[in-house]
């Protein structure tokens, strides 16, 4: 009886434990909330960058972008056309530096996301910015702009 009631803690500490795991690693800077627009700009990425398919990005887009992205039907048409970038392997980073205040009481948001990858064995650096507006509670992704700094 005394082994089993050891073994029934431990098993209910390993479930408290992984239940504390809810918020995915992004990159080498840590967590990202997933309310932030910052997750959802970096999880839009990964979906262009990263996935198989285009769908984890085009659930996360308005509707118009949704549209937009349907049309190219594949990540590397993406990559090509909406984003001039392409990359065999790549980490993608949000700039934070930039935003102030709070972001849950906030309707749209601007981030900017440094990419740093490889491409053809080249190093290849570049910044693209990401507009976000809340739809229904969450945050979307409503537009891609290729240099923030024009």
């Amino acid at each position: 009886m005394k082994n089993f009631l050891h073994l029934l803690c431990i098993a209910s500490l390993i479930c408290i434990m992984s239940g504390c795991e809810k918020e995915e690693r992004i990159g080498r800077y840590g967590m990202l909330d997933e309310n932030t627009p910052e997750y959802t700009a970096v999880m839009f990425i990964r979906g262009i960058y990263l996935d198989d398919s285009i769908d984890r990005a085009i659930d996360i887009s308005t509707d118009r972008l949704a549209r937009i992205l349907q049309r190219y039907h594949t990540n590397n048409n993406v990559q090509r056309h909406l984003f001039n970038l392409k990359y065999d392997t790549v980490e993608v980073t949000p700039q934070t530096g930039q935003s102030v205040g709070r972001t849950e009481y906030a309707e749209s948001a601007i981030v900017t996301l440094f990419f740093s990858g490889e491409y053809n064995g080249d190093k290849v650096e570049d910044l693209r910015t990401l507009e976000l507006v809340k739809v229904n509670g969450r945050w979307k992704v409503d537009k891609v702009q290729a240099d923030p700094f024009l």
